[in-house]
């Protein structure tokens, strides 16, 4: 079962997630980040370290996010980014790109300080 990033990420992308991940599977969208379920090994370190609890287990998931578990998956495909499996969170793989699901939210904007930066401020 891999891992999910559902709503509570949106216009916070504190970026603690992707720095615990060992196989740098989460990757960075405009608005949130994602996780590439064809790389996740289910070790569930980013899940631990989500200071806004935005990481479920793929079973965990409450129903009123149950769409970001295809939209973590769809970000990747040619209808968003057209990564695939890029096989690495570089600098390369940063988009302004966004799921559609998360394109139709609000606007709400948070924001946590994470290694002295404030992301999701714009």
């Amino acid at each position: 079962m891999v891992y999910v990033i559902a709503s509570t990420c949106i216009d916070v992308k504190d970026g603690a997630c992707q720095e615990a991940c060992p196989v740098e599977c989460i990757y960075e969208g405009g608005r949130m980040m994602y996780i590439q379920p064809a790389e996740c090994i289910d070790c569930g370190l980013c899940l631990s370290v989500c200071p806004v609890d935005a990481i479920y287990a793929g079973g965990d998931l409450p129903e009123s996010e149950r769409a970001f578990e295809r939209a973590n998956a769809e970000f990747f495909g040619s209808g968003v980014t057209g990564w695939g499996s890029p096989g690495g969170a570089d600098s390369a793989h940063v988009s302004a790109l966004d799921h559609p699901l998360v394109m139709m939210r609000d606007g709400r904007r948070r924001s946590l300080p994470h290694n002295g930066d404030v992301k999701g401020i714009g």
